[in-house]
């Protein structure tokens, strides 16, 4: 067996762990960020996130034991929370491109911050195994992170990238009115109105 991996010395490894990190410290700092920043963020590290995996080397397992995980389940909830409470009603999205499919007629409600929150939670736990800074979990977490990009995460973070850009760029009808309104409210106002606070000046003639 051997002893040593150059494996996670290489740069493209370097890289994902560096986008990863990125990736979970984004996440937790989510609590109370305002949505368009969240969904703007999300869909530029997300793509990154997604390409610096693909170039990932290849790597073999060089125990029988698996590394230990990180994220407790309380600590997946709070995040998970978190996002969804940033994100409200667009949190919900229909997926068609699950396994599932096939054996339903309707599409499946999905949500972004339980994609997001299981994405952050494979992200996590290979962060801390490469913090502790010990070769051989370093590299079999490395395997564990690459082998689950390809069967698990990488499918939920396409999907979820789908949600997220689907919030961004279609806002519907309701929504396009409802900003009209807001915008009409400031262009009518009424400065003959002393109270009125458009910061327009008053012109008031006083009448001897």
């Amino acid at each position: 067996m051997k002893t040593e991996s150059q494996v996670i010395f290489d740069r493209n490894v370097i890289e994902f762990v560096t986008v990863a990190a990125e990736f979970c410290g984004f996440l937790e700092r989510a609590e109370g960020m305002k949505r368009d920043k969240f969904v703007d963020t999300s869909l530029k590290i997300l793509p990154l996130l997604y390409l610096k995996a693909s170039l990932l080397p290849e790597c073999e397992m060089m125990s029988d034991e698996y590394p230990e995980n990180y994220v407790t389940e309380e600590t997946y909830e709070i995040l998970r929370m978190n996002i969804a409470s940033v994100l409200t009603e667009k949190d919900d999205y229909l997926e068609v491109f699950l396994p599932d499919m096939a054996y339903s007629d309707t599409p499946i409600k999905k949500c972004i911050s339980e994609d997001l929150a299981d994405i952050y939670q494979d992200m996590k736990d290979f962060i801390f195994i490469f913090q502790l800074g010990l070769n051989e979990t370093m590299n079999d977490s490395l395997v564990i992170c690459k082998e689950n990009f390809g069967n698990i995460w990488g499918q939920k973070l396409v999907n979820t990238l789908r949600a997220l850009h689907d919030v961004k760029y279609n806002t519907s009808p309701f929504e396009d009115e409802e900003k009209s309104e807001e915008e009409d409210d400031h262009e009518h106002c009424h400065c003959e109105d002393p109270d009125c606070d458009c910061g327009h000046e008053h012109h008031h003639h006083d009448h001897e």
